[in-house]
């Protein structure tokens, strides 16, 4: 029997079920389409490395339109992934960090951006139909 790469690495299914954990109506579905969204990934790993100003966030995350990145924080801040701290100054003064959560859950995303930066020009230069 011919067994492709991917079936010979992949580790042996425990539970065949595994996915009946996660029907449509689950809360984790709901989570991993915040998490996961174009922004909220580059969001998570801007805030990885500390706090950030709004200004800050926005030069560091390119391409991103004010829209977006306020959509994206105020998703995750209510999600309790990521703080805002609004400072009693003139000029206001709003300060982004992740928190216990969101800084977990960022470590365990680095790796997987590590992959992906280690492979994209390989995956994005193949040709198409293969």
């Amino acid at each position: 029997m011919d067994v492709g790469i991917v079936e010979a690495l992949a580790p042996p299914v425990q539970n065949p079920d595994a996915f009946a954990r996660f029907p449509a109506a689950c809360p984790t579905r709901v989570v991993l389409t915040h998490v996961t969204s174009r922004w909220g990934v580059l969001v998570l790993l801007a805030l990885e490395p500390g706090s950030m100003r709004w200004g800050e966030l926005r030069r560091t995350i390119e391409g991103i339109s004010e829209k977006m990145l306020a959509s994206t924080l105020r998703t995750l801040e209510h999600d309790g992934i990521v703080n805002r701290v609004a400072q009693p100054t003139i000029p206001p003064r709003v300060d982004y960090s992740l928190t216990d959560s969101g800084s977990e859950l960022a470590a365990r995303l680095v790796p997987l951006m590590d992959w992906i930066v280690d492979h994209a020009d390989a995956i994005v230069d193949r040709p198409s139909g293969d």
